[in-house]
């Protein structure tokens, strides 16, 4: 049965024993644990020693269980440290971002030898590193995915299709997911409106309020018979957006995506 779960940088400007207190209350099973510098860093890539008793405490109260971490980041001063957290905290997948610029042949060259090298350390811990197409990076569609698969032999690598970016780089998510479901073992998942650069307010992120297919995108996922987590990312929340607020876009997308896939048989 496909598990949901929700990324914890939808609450950022709260503690993670906030954040999993309502993600368990919204019925959610697991949590992706944010460790984005810059952005959310629930996870402290500097100081995950000291975290993980508290961490793995705070998952087990709410009935929770780790589904992943985003790390974003392509650098190994980042990743090491990334995998290393993961092995001992009991997180199986690390998500990241594919880096470079679209249309720049070296970077998407670059790209893919550094997740290739990464995806191979990531095994010697026995964790798994993901990558999303990312509007705007070297990697940012579907042939530059089935590229990116094509070269990449490490069991150890994944990867993360979100919608959210395929349908904004002018593609159907629900078309484009069976070309590369083989490799996918983890979905990042959100609405969107429009096809425009940014993913738009948090309240138009919510799965069922934009213009994505997402029962098609479910379905496509169930067909092909998919059964790693699926993990609301949704981005942009601000200190003035209050609990409530984010609490209420991971309830409405929980209540979406479970509707959708008892339909489906997965839940």
């Amino acid at each position: 049965m496909i598990k949901l779960g929700v990324n914890s940088v939808l609450f950022k400007h709260f503690g993670f024993a906030e954040a999993a207190k309502q993600i368990a209350l919204c019925g959610y099973d697991g949590v992706e644990i944010a460790a984005i510098q810059g952005m959310c860093e629930h996870l402290d890539l500097s100081r995950w020693k000291e975290q993980k008793e508290e961490l793995q405490a705070i998952v087990a109260e709410n009935g929770l269980e780790f589904l992943s971490t985003e790390v974003a980041s392509l650098s190994e001063d980042r990743l090491l440290p990334a995998f290393e957290a993961a092995a001992e905290i009991g997180i199986p997948v690390v998500n990241v971002g594919p880096g470079g610029k679209l249309g720049v042949e070296e970077d998407v060259r670059a790209s893919i030898e550094k997740l290739a090298r990464m995806s191979e350390r990531a095994a010697s811990y026995g964790v798994t590193l993901c990558v999303k197409a990312h509007v705007g990076n070297a990697i940012y569609n579907t042939p530059t995915t089935l590229r990116a698969m094509s070269e990449i032999s490490s069991p150890a690598f994944g990867i993360d299709m979100d919608p959210s970016h395929i349908h904004r780089a002018g593609e159907n998510a629900e078309e484009a997911l069976p070309a590369v479901l083989s490799r996918v073992k983890h979905i990042h998942i959100r609405d969107c409106k429009g096809r425009e650069k940014g993913p738009g307010p948090i309240e138009l992120q919510a799965c069922g309020r934009g213009d994505i297919d997402l029962f098609g995108y479910c379905k496509a996922m169930v067909d092909g018979g998919y059964d790693g987590p699926v993990v609301l990312e949704v981005i942009g929340a601000t200190p003035d957006h209050t609990l409530a607020q984010v609490s209420i876009v991971a309830a409405e997308s929980y209540g979406y995506l479970n509707g959708c896939l008892k339909r489906l048989g997965a839940r």
